[in-house]
């Protein structure tokens, strides 16, 4: 980490201003009795800035994107933002008008039952919650789960309502959200650090979710990031953008690409440090502090992705370009083949080569190198150089590719163009998860 980021508790309640809270609704089940949650697991949440915010969001680039996806994307358009009402185990996605306009109520709902808890609770009288209206174009909606499942709308409702007056700026809130989430996930994921901007401390906290369906552009994954730093909304929207292109964008787990996916960000202010325009953007600690944290989050969900065993940092350097960088890494990183090796340990470089050789790249073989390191190292074990296999004992390559992590080096040496990207292995626990149960239809992810 930055030694001027300083990492502390509360993730998404760290900011200044931001309050959250989270409720089991039965929304999986539709209320039948089936399923695996038996009534256990949060998921619904709501999460709340007490002042208006600038906000910024990123979606899925799927031309089949759920209804939460079209009505959040309008909401984030906006120069402001107040709440965001999420859900898990039901995506609604492939649902029709009847979805949007699920959708569209459920922020109705959320901005209702907001306004009426800010007049009844006295821990809200001090907070703009009593002293401004919400309204629904102020509410961002996001849900994850089963694909082309009409949303149980009673059980919503009954979850926004009994939400609202649970909301707390603490710790506690934080990871009970950070749980309600949760699909296919195996923990929670969250951060929050501190950094001076003009003299003033400055917060960012954020959570996410993502196990599988993990592809860039984005993955099947949420990011809820609050700050409390003062930034133009114009300003904000940009940093995302950046902060996505460095993380989120740069992590594979299978390949595939969802139709929910989301990062947004609120921005209240309340830190009271000098607004930051888009001018002064790439001077301020504020792009740095944004790039980590998203950076950290996309991390935890390679890390946790579905029967992932080892993670690797695959670097591509010497294409012609960028873009060619970007797809000589992506052919590697979603390779079966590549994957399932990782996943034996087996530093196959064959493989490898393989993928770069039907990438888009621009690829010439006699002057590749392809070499395996330990995260922190400088030294590199190379294992296929300028065109030739090297002399390194296969067991002294094992002792790289057996950890949990490592860091896969290719030089094409044909340019100046690299690209970084975040991958899991491929292993038979991630094919049980699957493959499928045409008995059980909560299978259908999104």
């Amino acid at each position: 980490m930055n030694d001027s980021f300083r990492k502390i508790g509360g993730s998404i309640c760290a900011p200044r201003g931001f309050r959250c809270a989270a409720v089991f609704c039965d929304i999986k089940k539709l209320g039948t009795g089936r399923g695996s949650e038996k009534g256990t697991k949060r998921d619904l949440a709501l999460i709340v800035s007490d002042w208006p915010a600038a906000v910024a969001g990123m979606f899925t680039a799927n031309q089949v994107s759920a209804a939460p996806v079209k009505v959040s994307m309008k909401v984030a358009a906006r120069n402001y933002a107040r709440a965001i009402v999420v859900n898990s185990g039901n995506a609604n996605a492939c649902t029709g008008k009847q979805g949007l306009r699920d959708a569209k109520a459920m922020a109705r709902t959320t901005a209702s039952y907001l306004n009426n808890a800010s007049g009844k609770l006295d821990r809200f009288k001090r907070s703009s919650l009593s002293a401004a209206k919400i309204v629904a174009h102020h509410v961002l909606v996001c849900s994850t789960g089963r694909i082309g499942v009409p949303m149980p709308m009673k059980n919503v409702t009954r979850g926004i309502r009994a939400c609202a007056p649970l909301l707390a700026g603490s710790a506690t809130a934080a990871r009970n959200a950070a749980e309600a989430i949760l699909t296919t996930d195996s923990r929670r994921k969250e951060i929050a650090i501190e950094f001076e901007i003009d003299n003033k401390t400055v917060r960012i906290g954020g959570i996410c979710k993502g196990a599988g369906m993990i592809q860039p552009g984005m993955a099947t994954m949420l990011a809820f990031i609050m700050t409390d730093a003062a930034i133009e909304s114009t300003a904000l929207k940009h940093a995302l953008k950046i902060a996505v292109g460095q993380s989120f964008n740069r992590i594979t787990v299978d390949g595939d690409m969802s139709t929910n996916d989301s990062v947004i960000v609120l921005a209240n202010g309340l830190a009271k440090n000098r607004e930051i325009k888009l001018d002064r953007l790439k001077r301020s600690s504020f792009q740095r502090g944004l790039n980590h944290v998203c950076l950290e989050l996309a991390k935890m969900i390679v890390r946790d992705g579905e029967g992932t065993s080892r993670v690797v940092t695959v670097r591509v350097r010497g294409a012609k370009n960028q873009q060619q960088a970007a797809s000589a890494a992506r052919a590697v990183a979603n390779s079966s083949l590549v994957r399932t090796s990782w996943c034996g340990s087996d530093p196959n470089w064959g493989r490898i080569l393989c993928a770069l050789g039907y990438s888009n790249a621009t690829v010439d073989e006699r002057f590749v190198d392809i070499g395996y390191r330990k995260p922190g190292s400088r030294d590199i074990l190379f294992a296929f150089r300028r065109g030739r296999p090297t002399n390194v004992v296969l067991k002294r390559l094992a002792t790289v590719t057996s950890a949990p992590e490592f860091d896969l080096e290719i030089d094409l040496h044909l340019g100046r163009g690299e690209f970084v990207i975040y991958a899991a292995d491929l292993t038979e626990e991630y094919v049980a998860l699957n493959k499928g149960d045409v008995n059980d239809p909560t299978t259908l992810g999104g």
